[in-house]
């Protein structure tokens, strides 16, 4: 069974940082790209920055580029997103999701985890 986890969300000031965690299981992680994307209350989802398989491929959304960093780490089966400079319109709840297309908001994601809300505040 596949699962994917997010974890390290939380409340921050605006201006701060976050590191938020995506632990993945019961699957080979090193064949998938990973993406992370985010909800905010009734707003649409939307991308937010994905990386290819073996982490060479970064594309972030325009909103975050400068800010916000991926990584993995294939050995731990954990992707990474560093976020720091975070705005309180960066709120929202943070997905991981991942697939086995190319590291873009237009791949599919066959796999999602259940989301970790991050909250900035003014």
């Amino acid at each position: 069974q596949v699962q994917l986890v997010e974890s390290g969300g939380g409340l921050v000031q605006a201006g701060g940082s976050l590191r938020v965690s995506c632990a993945a299981s019961g699957l080979t992680f090193r064949n998938y790209a990973v993406g992370w994307f985010r909800q905010a209350p009734g707003k649409e989802r939307e991308f937010v920055v994905a990386i290819s398989s073996n982490g060479y491929v970064k594309n972030y959304a325009d909103s975050v580029k400068g800010r916000f960093t991926i990584s993995r780490d294939n050995a731990k089966n954990t992707v990474y997103l560093q976020m720091n400079s975070l705005k309180p319109e960066d709120t929202a709840v943070y997905y991981c999701a991942a697939g086995s297309g190319g590291a873009s908001k237009y791949a599919r994601y066959d796999y999602w985890g259940q989301g970790t809300q991050v909250t900035v505040s003014s």
